[in-house]
């Protein structure tokens, strides 16, 4: 068949398209006057194409307006295009034979559909040039432009459509209509080099020169492509807007003389489809293997520093520890929780994107699945915890010892001044040159001394109780400590033996002596207890406390209130003490006794246990202010852990209410799947609204900490859980939302309708028991035998390997879906792309770079290239390509 005769072979069937166009050409309404360079064109154009077809039946017209008018010609152009014969035409010369005639010809053109406007028979006949162009315009409509359609659109947008496309690559072509787009001849040349490069040289044409530039086009579509000269250079170059169905009828017999290209297009446009998805998976491969290799390396390298569990040994340094921790959660470690989730959700759109284009599972680098994140960063919670918690008992145990220190250094201070000078004092012989009086003097302020070594001996042990404690907790300046203790002991044990030799000593020479004042005597014995008591008391009341609650501040305020009770008795025995004294003051008025001053028996004087007691008097309110201060400090404690109790008594609930929420809608099959989306979208955005709350709750928890409170009986929830939690609600609604995109978009392309949705949704729903979203394989098994599948143990087990592929025990809603889904749907398969290949290459079993590069867009064409193997055929040629294998490889086949 040549090429002017493949354009009679068009579809007999019309539905709409060309009643619809011809509604447009009102304007061969008998009024209107065609305007002459139109006429001119469409006459020449017109009479030109009635020729192409009518040599075929061995005639032709001279004249449009005159040769049809009898109507037989009319007629057999129709029968020459249509393929079909029409009823026999009168022979006879007389004007109703030519109308009968002209009417069997119009009669054939309504039955294909077409709508004849203001065109009668009786115009035919008579010679009217205007409605004979109109019915010729007509029949090339509805023969010759009628069924191209690009793209699904109209005869003439398909048409345009068309030419854009194949002269879109060419310089000074810009194809925006059928007139003066056309006037330089640049397109019509671009159309013939774009299919026949071989007949012009299109880089030697310019766009100045447009009468040689149509002479060219014309003169080698006529030589070449059999396709008649239809119009003049000079009449389009010099009108200033050419005929729009002139030229559509001349570029129509390109489309027609090209028509076989379609097929190579079709085939070129299959191909880039299928190349552009294989480079969007393998993009989305590349940046799943970069985040996920990332992402990986942030954990390797934050481990170790949340694993170095060595202390600091100054409370600063250890809290400035817990403060960079807390930098960590706030600041470093959310962006991480996002591209973990991100992560996830790429990688199951991929996955679900690699099995609706047909293609296998995408399987990442040994150590970065999906699973092996989410063991790493399980590792990485782990020690965080860990770490946080060592945070937390270190402070305890620096704060401990910075108490414990201090106290240590104090009850050193009082105790080494009290032993002050006593060494030298009992190595005295004084007693060598006493009197008896004196001597016994001195032996009672011997038992004095030893009444207070007595009593001292508490203090001491107090101080090696609290250097031992020290060194327990792994106090850091422990040998400064240690030595301290230890000159203490050491001295303590050599004031003992001093003591005791003194005490020897004395009494060897005590029975030399008779006199005693016994009123010195019971001053000295009163005065040294009550002055103990006293040094206690002072002691007690500047002791240093340490508390963590209120009830424990309580309990010292009621120790103190205890301790004032006694405080009248002890007044009483200060005044009874100092009665004493003043009964020796008359005792000597009374018999003129001179009074050194000085008692023999004790160090204390009178003024002493006035100015003690005046000091125990000042410091009992300074003890009163210092309770109530730290009553307020425990009450402000409190307050923080019920502001905090009350907020994370709520948030907790709220996490685990909306975790349940979102549960519930991914698996409900009242509402459409964009339903479902919409409704976990407002969710999402509630949940990024809610994020306010865990920021103030947050802060309410570093103001807890700061305080250093360490417990919270008014909740069980910590800051961890509600962290966690709140981790996890934003995972889950991100996956909850991934897994209906994913649904949507399996729904979409398998064509399937929301009621076998929530069919399928209503059949998992059932099996899923404990209503997870997840079935095992026993449950999936009684769910397809419900759905009448009749299976046996190597079907079933066939079928496990396309719904658990990684063999985890589960079968996911998705996978579910996938296979219900996965015989239905159109999607393109190896055998498709290579036959397009086939296509292209011209039936060859192999394609070379020229063509590859001529029928793919650049792109493409080089990522064919660049992947497929050089064919090794017999039939091989220089530069040819193995495009069988590569459309295999494109689908994970190793051969079709």
């Amino acid at each position: 068949m040549t090429q002017v005769e493949s354009q009679v072979q068009y579809s007999t069937s019309y539905v709409v398209s060309t009643e619809d166009y011809m509604i447009q050409e009102d304007d061969w309404d008998r009024d209107h006057l065609l305007d002459p360079a139109w006429e001119k064109q469409q006459r020449k154009t017109f009479t030109a194409w009635c020729n192409s077809h009518l040599r075929k039946a061995g005639t032709q017209i001279e004249n449009i307006d005159e040769d049809f008018r009898n109507g037989l010609k009319l007629m057999l152009l129709l029968e020459v295009i249509s393929g079909e014969r029409l009823p026999k035409p009168d022979k006879g010369k007389m004007r109703f034979h030519k109308i009968a005639n002209v009417n069997k010809a119009l009669d054939y053109i309504c039955s294909k559909g077409v709508k004849l406007v203001s065109i009668g028979a009786e115009e035919i006949v008579d010679g009217n040039c205007k409605m004979t162009l109109g019915m010729i315009w007509t029949i090339i409509l509805r023969f010759a432009i009628q069924d191209i359609s690009v793209e699904e659109t109209s005869a003439k947008e398909g048409l345009l459509l068309w030419c854009q496309r194949k002269t879109a690559p060419y310089r000074n072509v810009n194809v925006q209509n059928f007139h003066i787009s056309w006037k330089d001849g640049l397109a019509l040349c671009a159309l013939i080099h774009r299919h026949r490069p071989d007949l012009i040289d299109y880089s030697k044409l310019r766009k100045d020169d447009p009468v040689g530039n149509l002479n060219t086009a014309f003169e080698v579509a006529e030589k070449y492509l059999d396709i008649p000269k239809m119009l003049d250079a000079e009449d389009i170059v010099n009108t200033p807007k050419p005929d729009e169905k002139a030229i559509m009828t001349y570029v129509s017999c390109f489309y027609h003389a090209f028509a076989g290209a379609e097929q190579a297009e079709t085939a070129a446009n299959r191909i880039c489809k299928v190349l552009a998805v294989n480079q969007e998976n393998e993009k989305l491969m590349e940046e799943y293997e970069k985040l996920a290799s990332e992402l990986l390396e942030w954990i390797r390298r934050t481990i170790p520093w949340l694993e170095n569990r060595v202390a600091e040994q100054t409370m600063r340094a250890m809290q400035q520890k817990l403060e960079d921790f807390r930098d960590y959660r706030r600041v470093h470690k959310p962006p991480r929780v996002q591209e973990k989730c991100q992560l996830e959700i790429n990688f199951n759109t991929l996955q679900t994107k690699l099995r609706l284009s047909n293609r296998p599972a995408f399987m990442p680098s040994e150590g970065k699945m999906v699973s092996d994140i989410a063991n790493a960063w399980k590792g990485l919670e782990q020690v965080e915890k860990g770490y946080e918690e060592w945070l937390l008992t270190e402070i305890r145990r620096l704060e401990r010892l910075d108490h414990l220190a201090e106290k240590f250094k104090q009850k050193c201070s009082l105790h080494e001044s009290w032993t002050n000078g006593k060494e030298s004092l009992l190595s005295q012989k004084d007693y060598e040159s006493c009197s008896l009086m004196e001597i016994r003097a001195l032996m009672r302020k011997h038992e004095a001394f030893e009444s207070d070594l007595a009593a001292h001996q508490d203090r001491v042990e107090q101080i090696a109780a609290i250097a031992q404690e020290l060194n327990e907790l792994d106090y850091h300046d422990a040998s400064t400590v240690n030595a301290r203790c230890q000159g203490i002991c050491d001295q303590w044990d050599s004031l003992g033996t001093l003591t005791q030799k003194r005490r020897d000593s004395l009494e060897r020479v005590e029975k030399l002596w008779e006199t005693i004042d016994q009123l010195y005597l019971e001053f000295a014995k009163r005065a040294a207890p009550f002055n103990n008591w006293m040094d206690g008391a002072m002691e007690d009341l500047q002791d240093m406390f340490i508390v963590h609650s209120i009830e424990e501040i309580q309990s010292l305020i009621t120790a103190h209130e205890q301790f004032k009770a006694t405080l009248p008795e002890a007044d009483k025995e200060r005044m009874a003490t100092m009665g004493i004294q003043n009964e020796i003051v008359k005792i000597a008025q009374t018999y003129g006794i001179k009074l050194s001053g000085i008692n023999p028996y004790t160090n204390l004087s009178p003024q002493d246990i006035v100015n003690k007691w005046e000091a125990v008097k000042h410091l009992v309110p300074h003890r009163d202010q210092m309770l109530q201060e730290e009553v307020a400090r425990q009450q402000a404690n409190e307050r923080l852990r019920r502001q905090f109790a009350a907020q994370a008594n709520i948030i907790g609930p709220w996490i685990q209410t909306k975790m349940e929420e979102i549960g519930h809608i991914s698996v409900e099959i009242s509402s459409s799947l964009e339903d479902q989306m919409n409704q976990l979208k407002q969710y999402e955005q509630n949940i990024i609204n809610y994020k306010s709350n865990i920021d103030k709750l947050e802060g309410d928890h570093q103001l807890i900490q700061e305080a250093l409170i360490f417990d919270n009986k008014h909740t069980n929830y910590t800051m961890e859980h509600i962290r966690v939690g709140w981790e996890q609600l934003l995972t889950t609604i991100a996956r909850t939302i991934n897994e209906v995109e994913n649904q949507i978009l399996t729904r979409d392309a398998k064509g399937i309708s929301q009621e076998q949705l929530n069919e399928f949704r209503a059949s998992f729903n059932h099996f899923d028991r404990k209503r997870n979203g997840m079935m095992d394989p026993d449950d999936f098994r009684a769910c397809l035998i419900s759905m009448g599948y009749d299976l046996g143990e190597v079907e079933f087990a066939r079928i496990m390997t396309l719904v658990d592929p990684n063999n985890t025990g589960v079968v996911t809603f998705q996978a579910f879906i996938d296979f219900m889904t996965r015989e239905t749907g159109e999607t393109d398969t190896a055998e498709q792309v290579m036959a397009s290949f086939k296509i292209l290459a011209s039936d060859k079993t192999y394609i070379t770079v020229d063509e590859l590069r001529r029928e793919l867009p650049p792109e493409q064409a080089e990522y064919c290239i660049s992947r497929m193997t050089k064919y090794i055929g017999s039939d091989s040629v220089n530069g040819a390509l193995d495009y069988m294998s590569f459309s295999s490889a494109l689908y994970g086949e190793s051969d079709l």
